[in-house]
């Protein structure tokens, strides 16, 4: 019979698990699908929003990144709470006269995870109306004892693999966020994180995100070199087109000044008026020629606009995507750290003798369940049955029941 202490703990956790269809409160991870549609008064129709919509995820701060809106509190919200959210910001910062409509969908929730003695230990993806006993079977069900050789050394070598796998990811992900830190800084190198830094493999792991930094930043010099060199480029030809335009008008002058002359003597029926319209057209052609100049310098001048918007732009971009990795990597690493933890712990169980030994016994071995959650920010353990629902993000415990004496 399960303990009055057990027993109230389970009751306690079903009255807490709130509706996923409703009032999900959403965590890091959360992946959504947001539309959004403006009623147009005037024309009386709906526009679609298309440069917002599409899927997001919950950052790992809690946060929803949305353009126009900026970052969102997310965690601890509904997607209602999250629609209106997004509608009133979107009104307020674009000074709308109606407020647009957010419609704000699961996608996917964010995975469990099950450790402990099952098949298949890690991380799933979360579907509603989960419990304990789904989750043991979506992991392969409880292990079994192996008919050839002990379970325990195999299970052992296994998590001994996988840690040796996520510790390297961890390592490698940690130097990454610090390269990336470093290309956001504007610096040209950057040194192994203390955390990591006693590490044999961390110098090699160094080099490579070296060598991506300094690709980076010579192919961004490259470009506004390039860019610069235009533009010298085009300020030489906005000067040799100023010097013509003197030139020309000299010229002009210089003409208009043997048209008067020509016009004098033309009155006097000393010269012929063919002189005179030719002195005219003279001017006409100058004239033209100088007019020819100043476009192109205006077309030079909106050249070296453009490449100086070129080279802001490819410096923004490149910041851009660094912020857009270093997200990324922030909830890889978490990811990593978790696959770590958990097969330090598969590790422990497998090399404990209690454990082999309930696992060489022939009858089935009793079993307990463990969920830990994390609320409000602080994390609990909660004593579990096969019944008990398990919400996105929790990680099940199935451990072996202390041995009894006979």
């Amino acid at each position: 019979m399960m303990p009055a202490r057990l027993a109230v703990a389970g009751l306690a956790l079903l009255l807490a698990v709130p509706a996923i269809a409703g009032d999900y409160q959403l965590g890091p991870q959360d992946k959504l699908n947001i539309r959004i549609a403006e009623w147009q008064t005037v024309e009386g129709t709906f526009r679609d929003w298309s440069a917002i919509n599409g899927e997001y995820s919950v950052g790992p701060a809690g946060t929803l990144s949305v353009p126009f809106a900026g970052e969102l509190p997310a965690a601890g919200k509904t997607t209602a709470e999250i629609a209106a959210a997004i509608s009133e910001t979107l009104q307020r910062k674009l000074a709308l006269s109606d407020k647009p409509e957010a419609s704000v969908e699961m996608v996917q929730f964010r995975p469990f995870y099950i450790s402990g003695e099952v098949q298949s230990p890690g991380q799933f993806p979360y579907v509603p109306e989960l419990t304990v006993l789904k989750a043991i079977s979506v992991a392969g069900g409880i292990r079994r004892n192996a008919e050839n050789g002990p379970q325990q050394d195999r299970d052992l070598i296994t998590a001994k693999g996988n840690f040796d796998i996520y510790d390297d990811q961890r390592l490698r992900l940690v130097v990454r966020r610090a390269r990336i830190d470093a290309e956001l800084a504007d610096k040209t190198t950057f040194e192994a994180p203390k955390e990591v830094a006693d590490d044999p493999k961390v110098a090699t792991i160094v080099a490579d995100e070296m060598a991506v930094l300094t690709s980076d930043q010579k192919k961004l010099k490259l470009k506004l070199q390039a860019l610069d060199d235009l533009k010298n480029l085009l300020q030489n030809e906005i000067e040799s087109l100023q010097k013509k335009i003197v030139n020309q008008q000299r010229q002009v002058d210089l003409a208009k000044e043997q048209l008067d002359s020509v016009g004098a003597l033309a009155q006097k029926g000393l010269v012929v008026q063919t002189r005179v319209l030719n002195s005219e057209q003279t001017i006409a052609d100058l004239q033209g020629q100088i007019l020819d100049y100043e476009t192109a310098i205006l077309t030079a001048k909106q050249s070296m606009s453009k490449a100086t918007q070129d080279a802001t732009d490819a410096e923004n971009t490149l910041r851009s995507s660094l912020a857009s990795d270093r997200q990324q990597v922030e909830t890889d690493l978490k990811e990593a750290e978790l696959r770590v933890g958990m097969q330090k712990g598969l590790m422990t169980v497998a090399s404990d003798p209690a454990t082999q030994a309930a696992m060489t016994n022939s009858d089935q071995p009793a079993l307990q369940y463990v969920l830990v959650r994390v609320v409000d920010g602080k994390t609990s353990e909660i004593a579990a049955t096969e019944e008990t629902p398990v919400l996105p993000g929790d990680v099940i415990k199935v451990k072996l029941a202390p041995m009894t004496s006979q």
